[in-house]
């Protein structure tokens, strides 16, 4: 596990590797207008579904409706074909609805900053949470998903099963200054070098120091 300096370090290697790289999809909606509401939904319609059609969906959905009142308003069927071919379109539109509804009349219109009260709404795990926390909000929070869970793993900076054993052991390990960008750096390195099939480990800037644990094949 890397030590204070090699945390600074790797992450630096990581960042310069990926520096013009396009940004994956919840991140650039975050960064063209930092709205919890936006990431949240966003970031809901992500969930095994592939980064351009989230940004497509996302996009198509947020010309409609833009705020949890304007969402209630639209029919759950046109909610679902306008997010469509998004994975699990018709449940992800019942819990868009239902998630809008909530913050509308809980919450009187404001997308919750806890956690436990992101987690409360329905089709929110822990990866949505914290996304929603560290994009929509700033709030440092740590948020895995495959690429975060893999990379970790690889790299020996954890040793766990699942991305919330990994969330809860980077959290313990990883310094927090690093906690809001490590998502989008290791998503963005995890599409380019650090693949979840045959890795470019001959290309990666991290290669002298990787265990490379897991991999059994590489280019």
């Amino acid at each position: 596990m890397p030590n204070k300096r090699d945390w600074d370090r790797q992450v630096s290697l990581i960042r310069e590797h990926v520096f013009g790289s396009e940004l994956p999809s919840v991140s650039k909606i975050a960064v063209g207008k930092r709205d919890p509401f936006r990431v949240l939904i966003s970031t809901i319609i992500s969930l095994r579904t592939k980064d351009e059609v989230t940004s497509a969906a996302a996009g198509r959905l947020f010309e409609l409706a833009d705020s949890p009142d304007g969402m209630v308003r639209l029919p759950e069927k046109k909610i679902a074909e306008t997010i469509f071919p998004a994975g699990f379109y018709r449940q992800k539109a019942r819990q868009i609805k239902e998630c809008s509804r909530i913050i509308r009349e809980e919450y009187h219109g404001k997308v919750p900053d806890s956690r436990d009260e992101l987690l409360a709404l329905p089709g929110v795990g822990l990866k949505t949470a914290n996304l929603t926390l560290n994009l929509g909000f700033g709030v440092e929070a740590i948020c895995v998903d495959t690429h975060v869970h893999r990379i970790s793993n690889r790299l020996g900076w954890v040793a766990t099963k699942t991305p919330d054993d990994t969330e809860r052991e980077l959290t313990l390990v990883l310094p927090r200054k690093y906690w809001i960008e490590i998502n989008s750096l290791l998503v963005t390195f995890g599409k380019s070098v650090c693949t979840p099939l045959s890795p470019f480990c001959s290309t990666c800037p991290l290669s002298t120091a990787c265990p490379r644990t897991g991999v059994t094949r590489s280019r």
